[in-house]
């Protein structure tokens, strides 16, 4: 800064706003710069720049000038205040736009299956743990199969109820699953092997024939997969190797 302070056409310059808007928070008094040249002309010190700086950060989250003001001329606030308010309004500003980027993935999965469903509804069916790049990667893994055509041709025709009784069944399911391992059931016992049958079977019945060797390989997952091994272990610790030799167990004994 030279010693007389910044022009107005600096401050623009460095604050990326025009020299009319500093004008007018000159002219409503919000920013009225500290000196005058001689001819007349603003100029601008670095506490200026600093309330500037202040007054474009409420202004980004959408507060009216006039609020803006009555904030930065309160003196019972002081500069540790406003940051811890500012990081507190950046912080809700991060998770409304993360609900907002979510709820777009989850409009894409549900147009991309065919379903019609309020932006409400679909954070009711598919969850907020859902991530649409999980549906891509299968995909790529699986997408020339006649199990993923099955899959799309049904998920495609399925109503909101639909999904909803699928979710309920497996919320259901997943329950059994805990409170037997909780109980101590072992994973080749029949209660656990009869659980990773019912486990096939809703997949059989709502998405596609899942074979035995298909099954197996979705076991392998959720011990190999660390997002498949982190669904099953926040259900209860140890849950995922369970299921795992469970599948095998039930697999094993449908084979023999």
């Amino acid at each position: 800064m030279s010693s007389d302070g910044y022009s107005v056409g600096a401050v623009a310059k460095i604050a990326k706003v025009t020299v009319r808007t500093l004008h007018h928070y000159d002219e409503i008094g919000l920013l009225s710069p500290a000196g005058r040249t001689r001819a007349g002309y603003r100029r601008y010190v670095d506490a200026d720049l600093d309330r500037l700086q202040q007054i474009l950060f409420y202004r980004e989250l959408g507060f009216p000038l006039e609020e803006i003001a009555a904030i930065l001329d309160d003196d019972s606030v002081s500069p540790s205040e406003h940051l811890r308010r500012q990081h507190r309004l950046l912080t809700d500003r991060i998770k409304h736009l993360q609900d907002l980027a979510t709820a777009v993935e989850h409009a894409m999965e549900a147009r991309r299956m065919g379903i019609q469903l309020t932006p409400e509804e679909k954070f009711e069916i598919f969850g907020e743990d859902y991530k649409e790049e999980w549906e891509q990667e299968a995909e790529q893994r699986w997408g020339d199969t006649e199990a993923w055509a099955e899959s799309q041709r049904r998920a495609g025709s399925y109503t909101k109820a639909d999904w909803q009784r699928i979710q309920t069944e497996m919320t259901a399911l997943n329950t059994s699953l805990v409170e037997a391992l909780t109980a101590g059931e072992p994973a080749d016992g029949a209660v656990a092997m009869d659980l990773a049958e019912e486990h096939r079977q809703h997949i059989c019945q709502n998405f596609y024939d899942c074979t035995y060797t298909i099954h197996r390989g979705l076991a392998g997952l959720y011990v190999s997969d660390p997002r498949w091994t982190t669904t099953y272990e926040n259900l209860t610790p140890g849950l995922a190797q369970w299921l795992h030799d469970a599948i095998l167990a039930n697999a094993d004994r449908h084979e023999a």
